[in-house]
């Protein structure tokens, strides 16, 4: 009898980890990556097809919003604008992500900061509209300066304008696959399509994994994880069997602000370069963790690679 309350209790234990762990989507270069095509048909069809997913498998994603996107010669593009209204309205959030997407690592403090002001009035026009605020920032590339010094300052004006970062821990190539199905889809190859879209499952699934292994060994613990990914047809299209694949994984659904309650988020960046790289790699990094510690990431399969050249 004890066996079996015993053998009860270890199963009930290892339900309830599996159950706990989390996921915040986030989605970045928003209202859309369109890859030359700028049909506002193909692009408002996109946009919804993305959120109607979204809803449907009831994840509180965050859009990363690079405002220049919302306007044609300082004019404002009103279906553009309208499509992050319908984000809004479907009870997601936005952040900044710039204005026009610079590499912080290839130009000055003071260039990049005025670039993250001039994205904020239409974003925060949008959020007052529906009584919500402006709260996190997400850095293009991923890039937060290459030297302490830079990362510092930027770190401290964001403070001084309220906003938190929103870091990335599952980082991967979804934007070379996205590429590579676009160009399938303007050739009409929908066997390429298929194939492509069931890879970037397959790539996706290794990626958590190999994340959830790089927390246990840094942590003792999987930890809240944050996914990037872009707003894409291919992700508009695959958000449905991204969603049942973490389900599969054991994971729920959750805000960027239920994520960053994770203490795990206190962890301290002491190492600099010019990457832009998971925040996993680099609590690795600060670690003092070297080459053999990364080298189970997965790779992103040749023929992508190829079909994006």
């Amino acid at each position: 009898m004890r066996i079996l309350l015993l053998l009860f209790c270890l199963i009930l234990a290892n339900t309830t980890f599996a159950q706990n762990k989390k996921v915040c989507f986030s989605v970045d270069d928003m209202p859309v990556v369109n890859y030359g095509i700028k049909d506002s048909t193909y692009q408002k069809v996109l946009f919804g097809n993305l959120v109607s997913a979204l809803i449907r498998n009831d994840i509180p994603a965050i859009g990363f919003v690079n405002a220049k996107k919302l306007f044609r010669n300082d004019t404002l593009i009103q279906y553009q604008y309208d499509l992050l209204r319908s984000w809004i309205s479907a009870g997601l959030e936005l952040g900044n992500h710039t204005y026009s997407h610079p590499d912080y690592n290839k130009i000055s403090f003071e260039e990049y900061a005025k670039n993250i002001l001039k994205g904020e009035p239409i974003i925060k026009q949008v959020l007052k509209e529906q009584g919500k605020e402006i709260k996190y920032f997400r850095h293009p590339f991923l890039h937060v300066g290459e030297t302490k010094e830079k990362a510092d300052s930027l770190s401290e004006f964001l403070a001084e304008h309220d906003y938190t970062v929103a870091p990335v821990t599952v980082d991967n190539d979804d934007y070379l696959f996205a590429l590579a199905y676009k160009r399938a889809s303007v050739k009409e190859d929908s066997s390429l399509m298929k194939r492509i879209g069931h890879d970037y499952i397959t790539y996706m699934e290794k990626k958590i994994k190999y994340f959830e292994m790089q927390a246990n060994r840094l942590f003792d613990r999987n930890i809240n994880q944050i996914l990037l990914f872009h707003a894409s047809l291919l992700n508009a299209d695959y958000v449905d069997s991204l969603a049942a694949m973490y389900r599969k994984n054991n994971y729920t659904f959750v805000s960027m602000d239920e994520a960053l309650q994770d203490e795990v988020y206190n962890t301290e960046v002491t190492v600099y370069k010019n990457w832009g790289i998971s925040w996993l790699d680099r609590w690795a990094l600060s670690g003092g963790k070297k080459g053999e510690f990364f080298k189970d990431d997965p790779a992103t399969p040749q023929y992508i690679v190829e079909l994006t050249k």
